[in-house]
């Protein structure tokens, strides 16, 4: 079994004020690097292939959880999604502005794409060609991401619209396991774990 487990990196000062990052290169904030430093992956992951977003508060992640910086993979097709206008606006104030235009906008799932950004449904385009290309390697490998490519590789796991709510935590601290296939699909294995007090899911003993 190849295993994948996806992590979102730790907190930055533009998650605490509500701001859209998007692939704005913000880094992890003094908080976020504590909160980081005091997470645990699953023990079966210890020693698997370590893969990153390039920008900052991805590779921050991944090297304060243990990546070797001259053994991470880092791929442009595990950035955020790309919020176009949108960048650096802060999404409550940004949906009080916006209003009926931008649920519209938002109801459209995974063809919702900001002004001059890019859409979920090309998000997942991107990150399937990754899963296909590191499918290849079959190593297990722990990828440090963003909330967007955690809802991408959901879609491309089960079929999601994004047009509903999912069972899927996409906050901090939060890792979702699944079985990579030779082919890139994606089964999850054990999604929600909490990186905390992480234990393996039944049936998987790395």
């Amino acid at each position: 079994m190849t295993g994948i487990l996806f992590l979102r990196h730790g907190p930055t000062d533009w998650n605490a004020e509500g701001r859209v990052q998007g692939q704005t290169d913000v880094p992890l904030n003094d908080a976020g690097r504590q909160s980081v430093r005091g997470w645990q992956l699953p023990r079966y992951a210890a020693s698997w292939e370590w893969h990153a977003s390039p920008l900052r508060r991805a590779v921050e992640t991944a090297t304060l959880l243990g990546a070797d910086p001259a053994c991470l993979h880092l791929d442009d097709r595990l950035k955020e999604v790309d919020w176009g206008d949108w960048e650096g606006a802060i999404l409550k104030k940004l949906r009080a502005e916006q209003g009926e235009a931008m649920r519209r906008i938002e109801a459209r799932g995974l063809d919702m794409a900001p002004p001059n950004g890019e859409s979920p449904r090309q998000l997942t385009k991107r990150l399937a060609e990754w899963l296909a290309e590191v499918a290849g390697r079959n190593r297990d490998i722990c990828a440090v991401c963003h909330a967007g490519v955690l809802r991408a590789a959901y879609t491309i796991a089960t079929g999601w619209d994004m047009r509903r709510a999912a069972p899927l935590e996409r906050g901090h601290a939060w890792a979702h396991l699944y079985h990579l296939g030779e082919d890139g699909s994606l089964v999850p294995e054990a999604l929600n774990i909490r990186l905390a007090d992480s234990e393996p899911p039944s049936g998987y003993d790395r």
